[in-house]
């Protein structure tokens, strides 16, 4: 294998990813990439205090934290782990394996010098294994999922070669029931309590072609997600908070909190990202949703410099399946799904710098929108009723807690009740 890897960012060279010994890494920004004050952002993470580029720290046995979060995790890395003939816990390996559909608009390829691919050059072709398949899913993620065309006649089909796909197809769970059902209604829910959400929609499983083999048997049906890291006139970067902190996978819901994320918004984004992001927080107390960690919180970079908090993903109600499920992350100092309380709110005031009356606004406008959305949301029926029953009380707590805090400090209309 080879141990110099070229880094690309929307085509561009601008750093190289180098093993030493068989197990230490480096990655170094290239010298034009540094020197460029119009650069192309790759990570807040290794942004200076005064703009510049930090130094990223060697790493023994593992990637840099930004580089290992591009990569899959679960039964799917294992799969990709396989197909490329490397071992999963190489990551460097994996990485060169799958340098050219990975998230966002970084691309890495193989290189014997370290200014062997220029600026500008286009991706190669995807590796390939023995038997002349295309390597094809590469994106990061626990649920099985993969990129996919949208054709004409409304199926879904696998790319021919895995790259610029525009679609994200999530497949059902042998283990966990209606997971592609439950996020597409938390989905239909969030977008008619007008949060920002891609587009989505439920396909048949025999609806889709191309599924490789070893992938498993699948039945029913799975969820279509639009991307929102390819566009018609090329890929959008994108980069989610375990990379924005220097933080692995598996410590996706360690270290950090839901306050840290704020700190970031408030000093990148500004204020409508903020206010998005206390809509998404509001939204995910209310479905009980114990799963959204670091990584299931992104910004994008539509101008290719500047950030902004990108559209929602990967929500579910997890509460159908854990019983006394707890928050990913601590919100003003606790994990509770039970409820949002004043304390909670000011302690995150406190620590984000956000006015506590403007936390408050945006959790009760969230919960009004969403309380009525959910009564009469169409797309219910995709659920069995026990599940809807369990999501339906988790709402209801919730909004009347919401309610308590409401009446409390303000003469408005509070949110009702059924």
């Amino acid at each position: 294998m080879a141990d110099l890897l070229s880094v690309s960012l929307h085509g561009r060279r601008i750093g190289t990813l180098r093993r030493y010994n068989g197990t230490a890494h480096e990655f170094i920004f290239a010298p034009d990439y540094i020197e460029d004050e119009q650069r192309p952002t790759l990570s807040l993470g290794f942004k200076g205090q005064r703009g510049g580029l930090v130094r990223v720290p060697p790493t023994s046995q593992r990637l840099p934290a930004f580089f290992s979060n591009l990569l899959p995790e679960g039964h799917l890395r294992r799969y990709l782990a396989e197909k490329a003939g490397v071992k999963e816990h190489r990551e460097f390996d994996l990485l060169a394996a799958l340098g050219q559909d990975l998230p966002g608009a970084v691309t890495v390829q193989s290189a014997t010098s370290e200014t062997e691919t220029s600026a500008g050059e286009a991706p190669s072709e995807p590796q390939t294994d023995d038997d002349g398949a295309t390597l094809r899913y590469s994106l990061a993620g626990v649920q099985l999922k993969f990129s996919s065309i949208l054709e004409t006649k409304g199926g879904l089909t696998v790319p021919a070669h895995g790259v610029g796909g525009s679609w994200i197809v999530k497949m059902p769970s042998t283990q966990i029931p209606h997971i592609p059902e439950n996020e597409f209604l938390m989905l239909s829910l969030a977008r008619a309590a007008g949060l920002n959400v891609p587009e989505s929609k439920l396909v048949k499983i025999n609806e889709i072609t191309g599924i490789p083999e070893g992938l498993g048997d699948f039945e029913g049906q799975a969820l279509a997600v639009r991307r929102f890291d390819r566009a018609d006139n090329g890929r959008i970067h994108m980069e989610d908070f375990a990379q924005i902190f220097g933080r692995y996978p598996n410590d996706k819901y360690e270290g950090r909190s839901y306050a840290n994320i704020a700190v970031v918004l408030v000093a990148e984004v500004g204020e409508a990202g903020v206010a998005e992001f206390l809509r998404r927080l509001a939204f995910t107390v209310l479905i009980g949703n114990g799963d959204m960690h670091l990584k299931n919180w992104s910004v994008i970079y539509p101008d290719k410099r500047t950030p902004d908090l990108s559209p929602a993903y990967d929500f579910v109600s997890t509460i159908p399946y854990v019983a006394g499920d707890r928050l990913g992350l601590s919100f003003g100092g606790s994990k509770s799904l039970d409820a949002i309380t004043l304390d909670q709110i000011r302690t995150f005031a406190d620590k984000t710098g956000v006015a506590t009356s403007a936390v408050i606004k945006e959790i009760v406008e969230t919960t009004e929108k969403t309380f009525a959305a959910w009564h009469d949301l169409p797309e219910k029926d995709v659920l069995p009723h026990d599940m809807l029953e369990k999501i339906d009380s988790q709402i209801q707590k919730v909004a009347a807690t919401v309610t308590a805090i409401h009446r409390n400090n303000t003469a408005q209309p509070a949110v009702g009740t059924r």
